[in-house]
């Protein structure tokens, strides 16, 4: 969440941002909730001090009138007490309504038709033949059934066989050794986790709450992300400087309701309910998190040219951010199926507001900062698939794999068997 200090000091600068992202917030009750928050605080203080100031004056055995005084001391401490914890829920509800800030250098717009495009990698391959989408090509191959998902899980559910188990083993392959030879830790993380750690990340609130899948009777919630799982892994802990920047690599399953989405994708495994992802997270110092975003970018676009597939970068709008995010970029690669650039990664800085909800920071000589959070994705495996099916394709319905994965595979083209 923001820091109350700074929403004192800029109260419409908070407001206008919170409205770029098209939130709206009370600033005047949330002003009001943290006086309170001030005036219950002091008041406690000053009965603390009146206590302290009484224990310290007793001498021997005390007097009626003192322990009286000392009683009704104790019991105004004990109810403003009380008081205070209510102000303090208060406040922090209000304050964890507000989403984190935009950057000052992200672009002001409604939503995802105002994102810009920044930059573009290769040019779309030319088919001599129409091309055909990954689903006509994973059935044809035998590697993608979604026909069986359903009946087994439901729609937008599948089963990956065959050689698309293998394509996706070479991919998680790839991107972790690809980063842990630059120094990212890799983890392979719990997909379920505590409502406290869901709700530290800010993804819960403006409506985000129905997207996820809610075990009511263990009151757990299964991850969107290895994001989801990984940042609290440091709640309530704190860094040594020097021992930042951290960084992992997680690779896990994602589940996802897609409850704004009805009618939206539903062909093939482009947007469904479960599916799985290598996904960075990195802490950094204050202050330290653009060249961080720049740096976690540089990989998610290197992981791309590895597979050399056509792809455009694109900075998200104030609209098109999500709650906690202050800055994102997504990579969208060519998809000829589709004949459009379809996203399959994304990337944000989240400056300190996780930070600040799940209480991590690092220590910098005698004083303490909360940490700087980043995430990205570095393979969304199902859209991986599908960019790879779709821009490697032949005449004949086989899929030439990149040359990248090829040793992984112990193949170069996976072929049709129907």
């Amino acid at each position: 969440m923001i820091d109350i200090k700074f929403i004192r000091e800029n109260p419409k600068l908070v407001k206008d941002g919170a409205s770029s992202k098209g939130v709206s917030i009370n600033i005047d009750e949330i002003l009001k909730k943290d006086e309170q928050y001030r005036e219950c605080a002091s008041k406690a203080q000053k009965l603390q001090e009146k206590k302290n100031a009484l224990s310290g004056t007793l001498k021997g055995k005390p007097t009626p009138e003192q322990l009286l005084k000392g009683k009704e001391i104790k019991e105004a401490l004990q109810k403003t007490e009380i008081d205070l914890k209510q102000c303090e829920d208060n406040l922090r509800m209000v304050l964890s309504q507000i989403p984190n800030l935009p950057k000052k250098d992200v672009k002001v717009g409604k939503d995802e038709t105002e994102n810009e495009v920044i930059k573009k990698y290769k040019e779309p391959p030319k088919f001599i033949f129409t091309p055909k989408d990954h689903l006509e090509l994973g059935e044809k191959l035998d590697i993608i059934d979604v026909e069986r998902a359903s009946k087994v899980s439901g729609a937008r559910f599948a089963y990956l066989k065959n050689d698309g188990v293998l394509l996706e083993l070479a991919l998680v392959n790839l991107a972790m050794k690809t980063l842990i030879k630059e120094g990212f830790v890799p983890v392979i993380p719990q997909t379920l986790i505590k409502k406290e750690a869901m709700q530290g990340l800010g993804y819960m609130e403006n409506g985000g709450e129905e997207d996820m899948y809610h075990l009511e009777k263990d009151d757990l919630y299964l991850v969107a992300t290895a994001e989801h799982s990984i940042v609290p892994m440091h709640m309530g802990e704190v860094f040594k400087k020097k021992d930042l920047p951290r960084r992992y690599v997680a690779f896990s399953s994602a589940f996802r309701r897609e409850a704004g989405s009805y009618g939206k994708d539903t062909r093939g495994i482009l947007r469904v309910h479960q599916f799985d992802k290598v996904e960075m997270v990195s802490y950094v110092p204050q202050g330290e998190d653009d060249k961080e975003h720049e740096y976690l970018l540089f990989w998610e676009e290197k992981l791309f040219q590895l597979l050399e597939i056509p792809y455009q970068v694109v900075k998200m709008c104030t609209g098109d951010l999500g709650f906690p995010a202050a800055r994102k970029f997504d990579i969208e690669a060519w998809m000829p199926g589709q004949n459009k650039y379809r996203e399959v990664t994304s990337v944000s800085t989240v400056t300190d507001f996780q930070a600040r909800r799940l209480n991590i920071k690092y220590q910098d000589g005698s004083e303490k900062h909360y940490v700087n959070i980043l995430n990205g994705t570095a393979f969304a495996i199902g859209r991986t698939i599908i960019a790879i099916l779709e821009n490697y394709q032949k005449e004949d319905g086989s899929v030439e794999i990149p040359k990248v994965l090829q040793k992984t595979l112990g193949k170069s083209v996976i072929k049709s068997i129907k």
